[in-house]
């Protein structure tokens, strides 16, 4: 992905954040000052929209108005939306900020909760989802609690930074990628919408945040030496699928290693074995 396309990418999930919680926050008819307060809030503490100028806020929020005026329905609103914040992880932000605007003052109303539920449905969000979500905003915790990255999401992330090495995806290496995911037991409760929507946030998130910070990413969520020999495995395996590794996915071996703080003797196996 170009910088230019993530850039892009990332202007228009935000957008869609926005328009979300302008939803919720109108969702009784009117857009109160308190309302626009509290979405200015959330905005501002989320490292989404980090760098974003205060006057970029402002017409991104008048813009996302005009956009949800012009539709001609809720479901059309929520169709773009569904395009727009194409990953699992972007969605369950997206009801969590809506949560917060319409708990903002300490109650929802019955049209708050209908929306909601209108949101829950539109967007994928299970039960159980939905009521951590609820328990982190009226906590007044972060809702990085429940967006805390699946260990899934992770082994999916270890083998894209491979792919992602010199810059280009060779066909052996995404097919060995496709493989993996459909093959490995660790991702076999993931189906293949789920699992492609993994692929997409390990490729944006590299591209918006640059490999030292996915790689502080990766030693935070992968804690156990367990884990690290098994992402470690599925990045050889990645490295070794068109033969021998080059030199940019050597290097990506030789970080993970770092990273993951495993041996030589682990790795020279893991290597023997082709993952």
């Amino acid at each position: 992905m170009s910088p230019e396309t993530a850039a892009a990418n990332r202007v228009e999930r935000n957008a869609a954040l926005v328009e979300v919680m302008l939803l919720a926050a109108m969702a009784d008819g009117k857009l109160t000052e308190g309302s626009i307060q509290a979405l200015l809030r959330r905005v501002l503490e989320r490292p989404e929209f980090d760098g974003t100028a205060p006057e970029e806020i402002s017409n991104l929020v008048e813009k996302s108005v005009k956009r949800l005026a012009s539709e001609s329905s809720l479901e059309a609103i929520l169709q773009q939306l569904r395009e727009r914040l194409p990953t699992h992880q972007n969605r369950l932000l997206a009801f969590g900020l809506a949560a917060a605007i319409a708990l903002s003052d300490q109650r929802a109303t019955r049209a708050e909760l209908g929306l909601l539920k209108t949101f829950q449905a539109a967007l994928g969000i299970s039960e159980d989802e939905v009521a951590e979500l609820v328990d982190v905003v009226e906590s007044g915790r972060s809702l990085n609690e429940v967006l805390g990255e699946p260990l899934e999401r992770l082994y999916a992330e270890v083998m894209v930074l491979v792919t992602a090495a010199d810059g280009k995806v060779k066909s052996a290496e995404s097919r060995a990628l496709i493989e993996s995911l459909a093959s490995d037991p660790l991702f076999q409760e993931i189906d293949a919408a789920r699992a492609q929507s993994y692929l997409s946030a390990s490729v944006e998130a590299l591209a918006e945040q640059g490999l030292p910070e996915r790689l502080r990413v990766l030693a935070h969520g992968l804690t156990t030496h367990s884990q690290r020999v098994r992402a470690f495995g599925l990045a050889v395996r990645i490295a070794q699928s068109s033969g021998k590794p080059s030199a940019a996915e050597l290097r990506i071996l030789d970080m993970l290693q770092a990273t993951f703080g495993l041996a030589d003797d682990e790795v020279a196996r893991l290597r023997a074995d082709g993952g």
